[in-house]
């Protein structure tokens, strides 16, 4: 028997990188499965985020630059939609789209990668740590005052090569990338929320598609994750009203369980000197309370003074 939202084909935009290849495979996987007699193809994109790798994202225009080229394959009719890795999605989609589904979430920690070191505590004084990521940076900074935090680029393969050829002590990755990719080996230690408090949407995948196709949004919903979806819409909602960006250290993480939603945040100045965390939890059971239960605390950061973080990151 047919699915009803069964489509002929579905052509999946992706960058070309190892990861998002992954991401885009696994989706795949999943459509097939659903649709067993519909046709999934992948459309691989080379997008400006992956040409610069030799400037820290935030001086060239943030994440936004990962989206973009794919957004475009999709206005041309070129593909049906897009995989991301959520925390890369701009806090405002244009109007033209809409995210789909979120996929169930990974391990939405960090982690610690070295050659030399089984954790951040045993870093000497002077060590290199790279991140690519300033939220990850003003943490370390506050926490571990004495290491040297160096900007990193490059796909997850390229950061662990420049690891081991000896340009960094040590790393902080994502570590729902090093497991996709089968190098959840090259872990030394995962840091936990209290420790690193991770990105909005870290760990989780977005689907997204033109806001006009709901054939494609049809297709798509049973790929979301309830939980998912709930935590990562409080994150973002946060986050927007912050606005968060590339260029300021900030950082959400919320769980659902049994009803209720818990979120943490997190706002700073990139050296550390100066910073802001908070929590709130309440009864959750559609997007729209989640949506409040980011922005509520977001207000509450406001009140307490947040905009000289913002306005003076990095």
């Amino acid at each position: 028997m047919n699915h009803p939202h069964a489509p002929r084909r579905l052509v999946i935009a992706t960058r070309e990188s190892a990861l998002a290849l992954w991401q885009a495979e696994h989706v795949r996987t999943r459509l097939e499965a659903l649709y067993p007699s519909s046709a999934i193809e992948l459309l691989g994109v080379t997008t400006q985020g992956d040409r610069i790798v030799d400037r820290p994202l935030a001086a060239v225009g943030g994440k936004g630059l990962f989206v973009k080229e794919l957004e475009l394959a999709m206005s041309e009719g070129r593909a049906d939609l897009a995989v991301h890795s959520l925390k890369d999605v701009p806090m405002e989609l244009p109007d033209e789209f809409t995210l789909a589904a979120i996929v169930a979430r990974e391990d939405p920690r960090d982690a610690f990668v070295s050659n030399r070191y089984a954790a951040l505590e045993g870093l000497p004084a002077g060590a290199i740590i790279g991140t690519s990521s300033l939220r990850r940076e003003a943490q370390l900074r506050e926490r571990y005052p004495k290491v040297k935090v160096e900007p990193l680029r490059g796909n997850v393969n390229t950061r662990l090569r420049k690891l081991d050829a000896g340009h960094y002590d040590a790393m902080i990755l994502a570590a729902a990338g090093l497991k996709r990719l089968g190098c959840g080996d090259r872990i030394r230690a995962l840091l936990e929320p209290d420790d690193s408090l991770p990105a909005p949407g870290q760990g989780a995948l977005a689907l997204e598609c033109r806001a006009d196709r709901n054939d494609v949004i049809a297709a798509l919903s049973p790929l979301s994750d309830p939980g998912t979806v709930l935590a990562t819409t409080a994150e973002r909602a946060f986050s927007r009203a912050l606005s968060g960006s590339c260029t300021t250290p900030l950082a959400a993480y919320a769980q659902w369980e049994e009803g209720r939603l818990w979120i943490r945040g997190y706002l700073a100045r990139r050296d550390g000197t100066d910073s802001l965390r908070g929590e709130r939890e309440a009864e959750v059971a559609d997007g729209e309370e989640a949506e409040a239960l980011g922005q509520g605390l977001a207000d509450e950061f406001l009140a307490r003074g947040a905009a000289r973080l913002v306005l003076t990151s990095p």
